[in-house]
C-alpha cells in the first residue's frame, strides 16, 4: 500500500513534468524509438512476406530465418547491436536500441504477411490471371486486401513487443520510459521504478487497443462477416 501511495505522489509531483526527465518527454522518446523501429521492420518484412506469399518461393528458408529473431533474447540482440553501432560511429543510446528492436519486430510481420498472402484462394488468383491481370495487380488488388487482417495482426504483435522491449535502451544510456526503471533501481527509488513500469504497461495496452481498432476498421465488412462465421 505504501508503494502505491508513493507512486501516486510521484505522478502528481509537478517536478516530474519539467525538464529533460519529464514524463511527457520520456513518453515521446519511447514512442519515437518504437515507431521508427516498426517503420524500418515493416519496410523490410512486409514486401518480402507478401512477395513470398504470392510466389510461394523460398518460403521455408525465409520464414525460418526470420523466426531466429524470436529465439534470440532481447538482451542478446542489444549486445549484438552495440559493436555494430560503435563500428558505424553511432555511439550509445538511441541507435543501438533501434538496431536491436528491428530484428525483434520483423518475424511476426513477415510470417503473417506470408501466411495471409498464401491463404488467398488459388482459384481466385487463377481466375484473375485468366482475366488478364498482371502479377503485381493481383497482389495489389486481391491478395493484399484479403491478407490485410493477418498483416495487421502481425504488426500489432510486433508493436506491443517493441514497446515493451524498448525499455532496455536505458541500459545503454538511451532515453524513453526505461530510464525511470533503470534509474529507479539504481537509486533505490522504487516509486520511480514502479511508475516507469506502469507507464510502459499502459503504453503497450494503448498500442494493442489502437492497432486492434484500426485492424477492425481497415478490414472490409465482408471479411469481418466471413471471419465471424468460423
Amino acid at each position: 500500500m505504501s508503494l502505491f501511495v508513493d507512486t501516486l505522489r510521484w505522478f502528481v509531483d509537478p517536478a516530474h513534468y519539467q525538464g529533460s526527465d519529464a514524463i511527457q518527454t520520456r513518453i515521446f522518446e519511447h514512442v519515437e524509438l518504437s515507431a521508427l523501429a516498426m517503420l524500418l521492420a515493416a519496410a523490410i518484412a512486409l514486401p518480402i512476406g507478401l512477395y513470398l506469399g504470392h510466389t510461394g518461393r523460398l518460403a521455408f528458408v525465409a520464414v525460418n530465418v526470420a523466426n531466429i529473431g524470436r529465439a534470440l533474447p532481447s538482451l542478446a540482440l542489444l549486445a549484438f547491436a552495440l559493436p555494430l553501432a560503435f563500428a558505424l560511429g553511432l555511439g550509445l543510446g538511441f541507435w543501438p536500441t533501434l538496431i536491436a528492436l528491428v530484428p525483434l519486430a520483423i518475424p511476426p510481420m513477415l510470417t503473417n504477411a506470408y501466411v495471409g498472402a498464401r491463404a488467398v484462394d488459388r482459384d481466385v488468383i487463377e481466375s484473375a490471371r485468366g482475366m488478364g491481370m498482371g502479377e503485381f495487380e493481383i497482389l495489389r488488388r486481391i491478395e493484399i486486401p484479403l491478407a490485410l487482417p493477418l498483416v495487421l495482426a502481425g504488426m500489432r504483435t510486433s508493436a506491443v513487443n517493441v514497446v515493451a522491449t524498448a525499455t532496455l535502451g536505458a541500459l545503454v544510456a538511451g532515453g524513453g520510459l526505461g530510464r525511470y526503471i533503470v534509474d529507479g533501481l539504481g537509486l533505490q527509488e522504487y516509486d520511480r521504478l514502479f511508475a516507469g513500469a506502469l507507464l510502459v504497461a499502459l503504453l503497450a495496452i494503448l498500442v494493442e487497443v489502437a492497432f486492434g481498432t484500426f485492424e477492425r476498421r481497415a478490414t472490409s465488412p465482408g471479411l469481418r462477416t466471413a471471419a465471424a462465421t468460423f
